[in-house]
């Protein structure tokens, strides 16, 4: 009798080739992140959901702070980039729109910016590629005020101090936002980056010089 022409099943391939594996495991993880959390996020779950293999898998990330990490990188990478691009050449009205951008980020990526700022990689020693990315950010917001500090456009506070209380405001205003505590319209929200901005400029302004007694 003839064998059954029912060949046996293979095991599946992964449906993605090396070199866009590791882009799809990132956009699956920020698809995770934004539905149900950070915490929610593990390997097996990103490798069930894109159907690869257990050793394609950890061929690019050997647990999941890595690929945390390599979320909060990319994160950085991207608002520096968009950073520097609103500075431009520089000027009061470019830093202004410098803080409008960062708070335009955190809104258009917040799945990013929960990883970035959330603390779920520093349990141990830092990637260096991650420590670069943040610093060249955090970095870029300092270039721009020194350069108008150059320019009499800001006071001459440490630059440094400067920065994080810049930081530190564009920061709250993001967070507040992406958490839906500030639940207002589009509108309305323009309005309050708008504000917030503008009351930063009035705080870093250099003022007149004034008479010591």
């Amino acid at each position: 009798m003839a064998a059954s022409g029912v060949r046996p099943r293979r095991k599946p391939r992964d449906r993605y080739h090396h070199g866009d594996l590791r882009r799809a495991l990132l956009d699956e993880a920020l698809r995770t992140i934004h539905q149900d959390g950070v915490e929610a996020l593990t390997l097996r779950t990103i490798g069930l959901a894109l159907g690869v293999s257990r050793t394609a898998l950890y061929r690019h990330f050997a647990d999941k702070r890595a690929l945390l990490s390599a979320v909060a990188t990319e994160g950085f990478r991207m608002l520096r980039g968009r950073l520097v691009e609103v500075w431009g050449s520089g000027g009061v009205r470019e830093f202004n729109e410098m803080g409008v951008a960062y708070v335009q980020f955190a809104i258009a990526n917040p799945s990013h910016y929960r990883v970035m700022f959330g603390g779920f990689v520093d349990d141990g020693p830092r990637d260096e590629e991650l420590t670069r990315e943040g610093m060249a950010a955090f970095q870029a917001l300092v270039d721009a005020i020194a350069a108008l500090q150059k320019s009499a456009d800001v006071r001459k506070d440490d630059p440094l101090q400067l920065a994080r209380f810049i930081w530190a405001t564009v920061h709250g205003v993001s967070m507040l936002i992406i958490d839906g505590q500030l639940s207002h319209q589009h509108a309305q929200l323009d309005d309050l980056i708008q504000f917030a901005m503008q009351r930063l400029q009035t705080g870093i302004a250099a003022g007149p010089a004034r008479t010591r007694n």
